[in-house]
């Protein structure tokens, strides 16, 4: 590629590493000389570049050779220069970093963007910088079933951080997390501001922070996750956390009773009808944070109520008794779920 240089002309195409032949030839001519023209520079323009000639004012249409000891230490000069201006840019951004490491943070994606958190540990840290800087609202749902003091202990320093800054805090859990006092005792230590709610099931896990970013997992195993600053998905999984919320049911009131008498606890109609959907036995249990061994005994129940010997006539006696939907509450109860 071509350069321009004083004069007008174009450079041809080499490094400044070494001369070429025909510029050689030119600079020689030149100190030999005294002066070159511009018609025996055409091939050798390189010259001018290297600072080897410069244009004689005097006559326009030649050029007048610069010593090589004098072209040396002008190039020596400036590249003193540019060295020393580096080093007062590197010095500035220096003293910049070491006022504000306190400061250093993650750079935030602009709104709109998608993007793909690979590992666990990579994305509890992405998690916990949002955390860190939400000033308003974070919402939450957490599938599966008692939150173990582990889980519960890695929260709650985020949670009271969050607390102490004014943010509103609201999680869904299953009925499940209920069994285990995990639950209250964090929302205890956090405060008023944190609250929760749990239903017979809830989807998989959702971590918004100020209706700006939300974390969705991206693999079964949890080692993927999508973080999302798309305003309209944002926008649309806010909605579905808040009609979830309208019909959840307050940590601290006991479980609606469910009409009928037909002799089946209020997990076992969510079963039945969760069967009669398709799912698995194993589908089951995680949607409603219960382990197989339980579900399958609730199932071995229904089979025997309903008086059924195989999968596909349980579903059947399913539907012919009605437990193929979800049992609606009708008041207040002590029933276990």
């Amino acid at each position: 590629m071509s350069r321009g240089v004083p004069g007008g002309e174009e450079a041809h195409e080499h490094g400044v590493d070494e001369l070429c032949e025909g510029g050689e030839r030119a600079y020689a001519k030149a100190l030999s000389e005294g002066r070159i023209t511009r018609s025996d520079t055409r091939e050798a323009m390189c010259l001018v570049s290297l600072g080897l000639l410069h244009p004689d004012p005097d006559r326009l249409d030649e050029y007048v050779p610069t010593l090589p000891g004098s072209a040396l230490s002008r190039s020596l000069r400036d590249l003193s220069v540019a060295l020393e201006d580096v080093r007062k840019r590197m010095s500035a951004v220096g003293g910049v970093a070491e006022r504000f490491a306190g400061f250093e943070t993650r750079e935030v994606p602009p709104a709109g963007v998608i993007r793909v958190l690979e590992g666990k540990r990579r994305i509890r840290a992405v998690i916990a910088e949002e955390a860190d800087r939400c000033v308003s609202e974070h919402v939450g749902i957490q599938p599966g079933g008692i939150r173990t003091s582990a889980v519960l202990e890695d929260a709650l320093p985020l949670a009271l951080g969050m607390a102490g800054r004014g943010v509103r805090m609201r999680s869904l859990y299953t009925h499940v997390a209920r069994h285990g006092q995990g639950v209250l005792a964090y929302l205890e230590q956090v405060g008023a501001l944190a609250e929760a709610r749990t239903l017979d099931e809830v989807p998989e896990r959702v971590v918004m922070f100020d209706r700006t970013v939300a974390f969705v997992p991206a693999s079964p195993d949890r080692e993927l996750a999508l973080e999302i600053r798309n305003e309209a998905v944002i926008a649309y999984l806010y909605g579905v956390f808040e009609c979830m919320w309208r019909v959840a049911v307050p940590l601290g009131d006991t479980l609606p009773a469910v009409s009928g008498a037909d002799g089946f606890t209020h997990r076992e109609r969510v079963i039945a009808a969760l069967l009669a959907e398709g799912h698995t036995d194993a589908g089951v249990a995680e949607r409603l944070g219960i382990n197989v061994r339980t579900c399958r005994a609730h199932i071995a129940k229904l089979a025997e109520v309903l008086g059924s010997s195989s999968r596909v006539e349980l579903g059947v006696r399913i539907a012919r008794a009605g437990l193929d939907s979800p049992p609606r509450s009708t008041g207040l109860g002590a029933e276990s779920p």
